[in-house]
């Protein structure tokens, strides 16, 4: 059993709680305590910006897929509404609970101001270990990869030779990047303090994983290359393709791991 052979990804628009945070961390709290009042993330809507996104990616992936084998969509209402707005003729969507985004438990009610005030310390271990560490009351992305796993599974069994498309959230398209490409935790840290834009996964940008060699088209057991596009960036953007390195390591490279945690007791 092998992946299929071209596995898409896409994030959602922006959401109302994407505009609220950035609001936010602009100093303008209310819109924040606005959208959350009596809500669940769950039920966030697109904006009219993420609607315009959705369609923008919809039409990119229709010319350069024409159609896909399976349709996979998370259960939250932002995703939803960017899955239908894709505008795939006769397609047939699947709503996965599993995709669905991590939970940020008792931050997840919070404003940028809050999360200052009353989780400082919280967050400054994120910086530390991003991938291991959780909010109060929810997920790593560790805990996240677990549930994550079985969709792939599902994949393995079912759509070998397929085409698919998952249309989901961030911090599960992060989570599959490091399963996939196989992404060192410091690597991955690297990228999560990174200040570049082409180091962010913005609204709707699509990340394509491929078993089929670009060069030749010869098909590989493994997902072996991944490139990434934006197409509501003017102009689209599209990255080069990527070859995916499955790194292992000689016992000096394990301990030359090791020089980054100096022990503090002996």
């Amino acid at each position: 059993m092998t992946l299929p052979i071209d596995l898409v990804f896409l994030r959602h628009g922006q959401s109302e709680g994407n505009l609220a945070k950035r609001r936010s961390e602009a100093g303008e709290h209310g819109v924040y305590d606005a959208i959350h009042a009596g809500r669940h993330t769950r039920s966030f809507r697109l904006t009219a910006d993420g609607r315009r996104q959705a369609m923008m990616a919809g039409e990119w992936l229709r010319k350069e897929f024409g159609f896909f084998d399976r349709y996979m969509v998370s259960d939250y209402a932002r995703a939803i509404e960017t899955a239908a707005l894709l505008d795939f003729e006769g397609a047939s969507w699947r709503i996965n609970d599993l995709l669905t985004e991590r939970s940020w438990g008792e931050l997840d009610r919070c404003s940028e101001q809050e999360r200052a005030q009353k989780f400082a310390s919280v967050l400054d271990m994120r910086d530390i270990e991003p991938f291991y560490w959780s909010p109060p009351s929810g997920e790593s992305l560790q805990l996240l990869r677990v549930r994550l796993d079985r969709v792939l599974g599902t994949l393995h069994r079912e759509c070998s030779d397929k085409k698919v498309i998952l249309t989901c959230h961030g911090e599960v398209m992060w989570t599959y990047r490091v399963m996939l490409e196989h992404m060192p935790q410091g690597e991955f840290r690297r990228l999560h303090l990174s200040k570049n834009p082409l180091d962010r996964l913005h609204n709707c940008e699509i990340l394509h994983y491929t078993r089929r060699n670009p060069a030749t088209n010869a098909l590989s057991p493994h997902a072996d290359w991944v490139r990434r596009i934006r197409p509501s960036d003017n102009p689209i953007w599209v990255s080069n393709w990527k070859k995916i390195e499955r790194k292992q390591y000689t016992n000096a490279e394990l301990l030359g791991i090791l020089d980054q945690y100096p022990a503090v007791v002996s």
